[in-house]
């Protein structure tokens, strides 16, 4: 067993700890997957269950109606659909996601897109449902009213320019994001001890009353039997990208079709999920070269076809985390 640790434990996120607060877990549906919630409740709170999943579900609920492109009537949606030089100020949650997005799309070079939408579409993971493998014009076409570069967004008013046509798609993010947002509402209630996961992207808050942290261990995808590694999720957060897991679903927005670069899965770990969800993506697109690892010191655990087999790569800062 292999165990990854945090390199800098926070004492300010321990200072509330209490040993003998119950941990209640609550669950339910979101984003086209489940969400889990374990919660150590203080005392304070221990009536309260109830309404704190009350108030999760409503964070989820207003969550989706700003970053879902499956809602027509999403604010996202709304972007997608206005005529060209048309500007939109976004909603809060969604001006986050955006500014993040742009800056991880211009630090992986493009591998990570927030403005795919069209390719997503095209190739049938969107919307409009499956449809047969798009022709070469196609793609081009697609590619042409696409693509990070051609946005303009402004952090400070948070109002984006839609150049015309282009289409929106936050699925490679916007899970992470809803995983932080759960946590920072558990946080504003007084519950600062917490496990939070939606589709398998994970963050922990705290610790655990028993004085461990949130344990989670990574899942090896089919065909590989890597020694177990776990993560020790004391402020920190994990997200998993895998074609095993839904086929070619990775589409490179540099080329247009389904990345090719052998990657199984990737699994970042970084400070918030959002971070680790648009990472997780960015390098299951352009492969464990990816430039933005070096860049941005990205710890992450990158699993690859290679010669008929299987293998696992750490990267650097990974590996200063194992015990």
């Amino acid at each position: 067993m292999r165990i990854a640790l945090p390199t800098d434990p926070q004492a300010a996120a321990l200072a509330s700890h209490d040993p003998a607060a119950p941990v209640v877990t609550w669950t339910g549906e979101t984003m086209g997957t489940s969400w889990t919630v374990l919660a150590a409740l203080p005392p304070p709170l221990a009536g309260a269950a109830g309404s704190l999943r009350h108030a999760i579900v409503a964070r989820l609920i207003n969550l989706v109606a700003q970053t879902s492109h499956w809602d027509p009537a999403s604010a996202l949606c709304r972007f997608n659909a206005l005529p060209p030089g048309g500007v939109a100020t976004l909603p809060d949650d969604l001006a986050r996601v955006i500014d993040l997005s742009l800056r991880i799309a211009h630090a992986s070079d493009g591998a990570f897109d927030p403005a795919i939408g069209r390719l997503v579409d095209l190739w049938g993971y969107g919307p409009p449902g499956p449809c047969p493998p798009p022709a070469a014009a196609a793609i081009d076409a697609a590619r042409g009213v696409s693509g990070w570069q051609r946005l303009r967004f402004d952090p400070a008013t948070a109002r984006l320019r839609q150049p015309g046509g282009l289409a929106l798609d936050l699925s490679g993010v916007a899970k992470g994001h809803a995983v932080d947002a759960v946590a920072d509402l558990l946080a504003m209630q007084g519950v600062r001890h917490c496990l939070v996961e939606i589709g398998g992207e994970l963050v922990g808050r705290g610790m655990r009353p028993d004085g461990d942290p949130w344990w989670v261990d990574l899942e090896d995808p089919p065909g590989a039997a890597f020694a177990p590694l776990r993560l020790a999720l004391h402020e920190m957060a994990v997200a998993t990208s895998g074609n095993y897991r839904r086929g070619d679903h990775s589409i490179d927005p540099r080329t247009g079709c389904p990345a090719d670069t052998g990657v199984l899965s990737v699994s970042v770990i970084a400070p918030s999920a959002m971070l680790a969800d648009a990472l997780a993506t960015a390098i299951a697109v352009a492969g464990p070269d990816c430039g933005v690892i070096a860049a941005l010191d990205v710890a992450a655990r990158i699993v690859v076809q290679s010669d008929g087999g299987v293998r696992e790569i750490l990267t650097p800062r990974l590996r200063t985390m194992l015990a």
